[in-house]
């Protein structure tokens, strides 16, 4: 008897430990024996809201833009792990000609065909795209009569379609015209706060449908529901939320705020999940600069049974699981020397551009800026950028520009939610000056100017996680560090939104064009391990 009742206890006290540190009690956390087979964030920087979806042995990936211009960037890929982008669904201007923001978008494939649907909330709610070659082009903007925000679409095996959004009202949909038929509210979700980006998906006789809720912070979290019926009732997973940060798995993981997730079945037969996450750049309370990024996990789901994210919920920098044969592509260059006729798919506007204040030429690899009236944060300004994908990197540029006006001022920006970070050069008149601009906010701090000597200047700004380091050189060579700031400032808990720090180019009239040329020879980004 006391043997019995010591192995009870036993019993009782692993259950109980297993299920405070597990979504499924029974699945144990990965073991760190096995060799690392692949890292997160698998697409690294401000790409976030990620949807996904297989063709045969192929993979396709998108993520949310919000205001950035060409704007749903779409990913290839043949493991899962590596990615290329090869195209935006956004790509053209006539598409969504004004007040751009889209939020989470889905990515689906049915009989030949891709299908993006995403909001734009600054103007016309939901709509979706097609496409037959998932790198474009895509087609114009079919607009949906859809409630709310993060709508996802769903293709029944007899071909019939609908579509449910962030309320999770589900309706049937003609995917020829975008009528949509009755509503019919079929979840309320768990009870978390800001449920969003439901998912579809039919397996084992079953129609589960996946959500994210919590908030898009420390909070976040996938739960899922199932039913027999695609109208409902829907059940909750007892063992919800299937992934999330805010429980004991994820206390200490490099990545936090994890959610947003989509499943995709692998050729192979495995289950997949990606999903977003932040890293922190130093310290508590946690300041992330890079935005969310997007990130893998393996996911167990047996027949009839629910799906287990990682064993126990978490995801790690380090994943220890089999994958699919690894296919990874060539590395792209650091340095861009604008020798190309277009610029590469990593570079975005703030908004659909004046296409008339870029002028790239390839022969003599130069992009020209011409400063437009307004300002960073105001419509339509002259900035081109790409994604910080590094907490640690050096960005370069090399400039030629001479401002005769006090008003015009070009450079090197990093920019997050319209607060930015400048090293610029401007006129006081009489010279050329180099000075560091910093805004967030309302507040503003500007260095003690430095007189330059005719000729180009090369402009870098790096980091090491917590800092931003300014610096410049006239000869090429020897760089001379002239401010550091505390890269919080830029950080989504300082200024807010839902993006990452962008760092790229700009020129600006402050209010008037400007008459000067900013010409940028070239710009180079390297990522520091």
């Amino acid at each position: 008897m006391k043997h019995l009742f010591t192995l009870t206890f036993a019993c009782l006290f692993f259950a109980t430990y297993a299920q405070q540190t597990n979504p499924n009690p029974w699945v144990m956390k990965s073991d760190s024996i096995n060799p690392v087979a692949y890292t997160n964030p698998i697409i690294p920087g401000f790409y976030s809201d990620p949807s996904i979806c297989s063709v045969g042995e192929d993979y396709y990936l998108i993520s949310s833009t919000f205001e950035y211009f060409p704007g749903v960037p779409i990913f290839h890929s043949k493991d899962l792990v590596n990615w290329q982008q090869i195209g935006h669904v956004i790509h053209r201007k006539e598409q969504i000609p004004k007040n751009l923001n889209t939020f989470a978008a889905t990515l689906r494939h049915h009989n030949g065909v891709f299908y993006m649907i995403t909001t734009n909330i600054s103007q016309g709610g939901n709509f979706f795209m097609t496409a037959t070659d998932p790198a474009g082009p895509w087609s114009d903007p079919i607009w949906i009569d859809m409630p709310e925000i993060d709508p996802d679409l769903f293709i029944d095996d007899n071909g019939q379609a609908y579509v449910i959004t962030s309320t999770f009202e589900l309706a049937e949909i003609d995917l020829a015209t975008g009528k949509v038929g009755e509503r019919k509210k079929v979840w309320n979700s768990t009870g978390g706060r800001y449920p969003e980006a439901p998912h579809i998906y039919k397996k084992d006789g079953f129609y589960y449908l996946m959500a994210a809720e919590g908030g898009t912070e420390e909070a976040h979290m996938v739960t899922i529901s199932r039913s027999h019926n695609i109208w409902g009732p829907y059940i909750n997973n007892p063992a919800n939320p299937i992934a999330t940060h805010a429980k004991v798995p994820g206390m200490g993981q490099q990545i936090q705020g994890i959610g947003h997730g989509d499943l995709v079945q692998a050729h192979d037969q495995s289950w997949w999940m990606v999903l977003h996450g932040y890293r922190s750049i130093a310290g508590y309370p946690p300041h992330h600069t890079l935005g969310r990024e997007t990130c893998l996990v393996p996911v167990e789901w047996p027949k009839g049974a629910w799906p287990v994210v990682n064993g126990n919920g978490a995801v790690p920098v380090e994943v220890r699981h089999k994958t699919l044969p690894l296919k990874p592509f060539e590395p792209k260059p650091t340095r861009t020397n604008f020798e190309q006729p277009n610029l590469g798919l990593e570079w975005n506007y703030k908004g659909v551009p004046n296409s008339g204040n870029y002028e790239l030429n390839s022969s003599k690899g130069h992009l020209t800026l011409k400063g437009a009236a307004a300002r960073i944060g105001e419509a339509q300004p002259t900035y081109v950028a790409r994604r910080l994908t590094d907490i640690s990197f050096s960005a370069t540029t090399r400039l030629n520009f001479n401002p005769k006006n006090k008003n015009e001022e070009a450079g090197l920006i990093l920019e997050n939610n319209n607060s930015h970070f400048d090293l610029l050069v401007k006129s006081n008149g009489k010279n050329r000056e180099l000075v560091v601009r910093l805004q967030f906010g309302q507040t503003i701090y500007e260095s003690t100017p430095i007189t330059l000597t005719r000729g180009p200047v090369d402009l870098r700004i790096e980091s090491d996680g917590p800092n931003f380091t300014f610096a410049y050189s006239q000869n090429g060579d020897d760089f001379k560090t002239i401010e550091t700031a505390d890269a919080k400032f830029l950080s989504t808990e300082t200024v807010g939104w839902f993006t990452g720090v962008y760092v790229g180019l700009y020129a600006t009239g402050n209010g008037k064009k400007a008459t000067a040329d900013a010409v940028y020879e070239w710009f180079e980004y390297v990522g520091k391990k």
